[in-house]
Order: C-alpha cells, then sequence, then structure tokens
C-alpha cells in the first residue's frame, strides 16, 4: 500500500487516523478527570488561605500533596486561577513541553514532511500511554523531562557552561532527575554538576525560607512515609519495586540488593556514551535508570523513555523502536489489575518494567550527533568557494579539500565510530496520588492508574 501522493489524500489519511486515535482513547479508555491537578489546585489554595500543605486532602479520598515544598512555591499561581483556567493552563504547558522535547530529540527534522508529518507524529504520540497519562492526569513530567533534556542539548552543542540550570530545578519539582547530577559527575562534567546542586540546593532553601514549617515536615516524615502515595504493589508501579511487591518481597534489603547491579549497569553504560558524546544515549539511560530504581514508578512516568526510542530510531532500529512503543499504547499491564499473581502475572503485568529493563541493557549508544552537526559545520565554514571559472572541478573531484580536513581533524570534529553497536531507569516519594473512590475518572477500572482502593486497615 502506498502512502498518499495529494494533499487531499493526506488530509483524508490524518483525519481517519485521528478518528482512530479518538475512537481508541474513548474504547479503552484513560481520562483520569485531571485528578493530580486538582490536588495541586486545592493543595495550593489551601496552603493560601492558612492551611497546612501537606494536611490537605481531595475532598472523598486520602490523598494530598506528596511533592516538594518547592513545587508548591512554584504553583502559588494557580491559586489565583479556577480549577478550569489550571487546566487549560496545564494542557498548553504540557503541549508546549512536548514540542521542546520532540525539537530536542528530533532536531529539524520534524519538519522534513511539513504538516503531513507533523500530523502524523502528533497521532502517533497520543496513543502513548505515559503521554495519555500525563495530559489526562495534569501531571508534570513533560515539564521535568523538557528542562533536563535541554541541558542534554547543551552538553552536546558545547555550550556546557550554561548546562545544570533545568536539571537542578527538575531536581527541586522532583527527586527523579538528581539521578541525572550523578550522571553529570560520572561523565566528567563537575561545573554542570554543581550548577545543577546549587540550583536545587537553592529552590530548596527558597521554599524552606517561604514555608518553614512545611518543609521541616516533607524532609522529616512525609519524604520516607511511601503509603502517601499508594500502595506499591499497585499495577501501575512498573518499577523494580512494583515487581518485588507483586511477589510478596516488599523488604528493602531485597530491593537494594536488585537496585545495585542495575545502577552499576547504568553508571558504565552512561559514561561510555558521555565518553562518545552520545549525550542523548546517555541521558536516555539516566531516565531509564530513574523510572526502575524509583521504589514508585507510575505508567504515567514512563514519559522519561521517549528519548530511548528516538535513540533506536537513530541508530537504525526504527522496526524495534515501533514494536516496543506499540507495546506500550496498549494498556497491556490493565489486565492483571484484580491479580497479577503465577508465571502470566508476573511477565504480562510487569510489561513496561520489562521494555524499560530491556532497553536499559540494550540501548544502542556511541553516535555522536553533536560531532556530526560540528563536523558539518567545520566544513561548511572552510570549503572554498566555487570557481566561475571552474565549476564543475569541486563537484566532480574525488578528493576531499585539504583546508577544511585539517580544519575539522585541528577542531576533534573527525567522524565518530559510526552506528553504537549493543554491548551490552530515583527514588521518587513526590509521585501522584490515587482517589479512594471506586472509579472517579474512569469507566474501566483497568484503565485508571488510580482507582485501586486502598488495602484494608
Amino acid at each position: 500500500m502506498h502512502p498518499p501522493r495529494t494533499d487531499r489524500g493526506r488530509l483524508l489519511l490524518v483525519l481517519a487516523l485521528a478518528a482512530a486515535v479518538i475512537a481508541f482513547t474513548a474504547t479503552v479508555p484513560l481520562l483520569r478527570g485531571w485528578f493530580d491537578l486538582r490536588v495541586y489546585h486545592g493543595a495550593v489554595d489551601s496552603w493560601v488561605h492558612g492551611g497546612r500543605l501537606y494536611d490537605y486532602r481531595v475532598p472523598g479520598t486520602t490523598y494530598g500533596f506528596t511533592y516538594p515544598p518547592f513545587a508548591a512555591v512554584g504553583m502559588l499561581p494557580m491559586a489565583l486561577l479556577p480549577l478550569p483556567v489550571a487546566i487549560a493552563g496545564s494542557l498548553l504547558l504540557n503541549l508546549a513541553a512536548l514540542a521542546v522535547i520532540v525539537r530536542l530529540l528530533a532536531g529539524r527534522s520534524w519538519w522534513r514532511h511539513g504538516w503531513y508529518g507533523c500530523a502524523l507524529g502528533a497521532c502517533v504520540l497520543a496513543l502513548f500511554e505515559p503521554l495519555r497519562d500525563t495530559f489526562s492526569f495534569g501531571q508534570v513530567n513533560l515539564l521535568l523531562l523538557a528542562l533536563v533534556l535541554f541541558d542534554g542539548r547543551l552538553l552536546a552543542t558545547g555550550r556546557e557552561r550554561w548546562a545544570g540550570w533545568g536539571t537542578g530545578l527538575a531536581a527541586a519539582v522532583k527527586l527523579t532527575p538528581a539521578l541525572f547530577i550523578v550522571l553529570l559527575l560520572l561523565s566528567g562534567r563537575r561545573r554542570a554538576a554543581a550548577v545543577a546542586t546549587a540550583v536545587a540546593a537553592g529552590a530548596t532553601g527558597l521554599a524552606a525560607w517561604a514555608a518553614p514549617d512545611a518543609s521541616r515536615f516533607y524532609w522529616t516524615e512525609a519524604l520516607w512515609d511511601t503509603t502517601r502515595v499508594g500502595r506499591l504493589d499497585y499495577v501501575s508501579n512498573q518499577s523494580l519495586q512494583g515487581i518485588l511487591a507483586r511477589l510478596g518481597e516488599p523488604d528493602r534489603a531485597a530491593w537494594v540488593a536488585v537496585v545495585l547491579p542495575v545502577l552499576c549497569v547504568w553508571a558504565v553504560r552512561a559514561r561510555r556514551a558521555a565518553a562518545a558524546g552520545d549525550w542523548t544515549a546517555a541521558f536516555a539511560l539516566t531516565g531509564l535508570t530513574a523510572c526502575l530504581v524509583s521504589p514508585v514508578t507510575w505508567v504515567h512516568h514512563l514519559v522519561w523513555l521517549l528519548p530511548a526510542f528516538a535513540v533506536l530510531v537513530r541508530a537504525g532500529h526504527a522496526r524495534v523502536a515501533g514494536a516496543l512503543y506499540a507495546v506500550m499504547c496498549t494498556s497491556v499491564v490493565w489486565l492483571w489489575f484484580d491479580d497479577a499473581s503465577g508465571v502470566d502475572g508476573f511477565l504480562g503485568g510487569n510489561t513496561y518494567t520489562w521494555i524499560t529493563l530491556g532497553l536499559l541493557l540494550w540501548l544502542p549508544v556511541g553516535q555522536s550527533d553533536g560531532r556530526r552537526a560540528d563536523l558539518a559545520r567545520s566544513t561548511r565554514a572552510t570549503a572554498p568557494a566555487p570557481s566561475a571559472a571552474a565549476p564543475a572541478t569541486i563537484q566532480t573531484s574525488g578528493r576531499p579539500d585539504p583546508s577544511s580536513t585539517a580544519t575539522a581533524a585541528a577542531a576533534g570534529t573527525a567522524s565518530g565510530p559510526g552506528r553504537g553497536r549493543t554491548r551490552s531507569a530515583s527514588s521518587e516519594p513526590t509521585g501522584s496520588t490515587r482517589p479512594a473512590a471506586p472509579n472517579p475518572q474512569s469507566s474501566s477500572l483497568r484503565a485508571s492508574s488510580y482507582t485501586a482502593k486502598p488495602p484494608p486497615a
């Protein structure tokens, strides 16, 4: 079947795909009623009017604010807005963050096919379950991912003197991005790591000055109370701890024994990627590891896997990326919502965790987009202009231009090792809350990440 070649045919195809996406979303269904955004809005509003930030609970539930105090400080403008306006603002911010992420991961190639390619890409992204959940919960994952990837872009393009700000801000909002500071240390980018640490510490200090009681409570009590974020054995928890909890092994010693080898693999592979200038792969590996080692990784947290899919496509493994991506569009883990026991529950109920672990182990590394871009710029800048008297000489000559070759070599921009070989996902106590009501947001229990009832007392 050949793709349409006329604008009318392309428009009809896009409309058909959009209708299919809407039908799929309405059938599965995966609407969360902006529950997390209602938590943010209610907690900040209560706090502004004299209430205690971490005492707030969404009416009819036992769930409230679980992020560090700096996140609440950043959300203070929300207290001035009615909830519908806050929802609209959340959608716009997430759309803007997603556009930035696509631009950072795909470069300028996303405009290669014009409106048609962008429309098809939007349909594909709309199917990705973590993205659907992030939008419909009103979550902040995309904003944090955009901040971190912007730092990666600065490192890849040689502007690392400005790197670290995004990672520091993201780490002050949630603890997950703090692992990216460790990546900067492992890769020898001490200045960027120092900037990120200083920004995170400064933001946390600002929150402590603005809300000393809330800060004291969070860092001494709320941070260590995992019951505030939900059951560890809930099927939406697609982390290593989630697997252990569903196996009936909630012991922390078992979790540490599983997490340490994962961290070692990450350290070796991420450092190798950074040494090759492959910052996209290094950041992708770090996002994967953060999802794996976090005690709680809800499905919507898995937007951190998007850079890994971009790396697979870039390395020529588009079919593998497409197959794994398609699995993560199916909401397959919810088939084991009621019972994740047995071999089928172990394998199927943890599908997203297995994908994350597989990507950590086999994601190709070693391709440096930054180096290739620098080489192209160096070649364009040093190649002599064609002479009017002999225009065909430069075009037909099989030998490289000496000046451009010398300049590229002096600048250290010689071609890298080429396509990476397949040698050879943070503690997030601020995970989103879920309602205790049987089914407040969705017509299907299996479709909601937060519709599980709390365990009996």
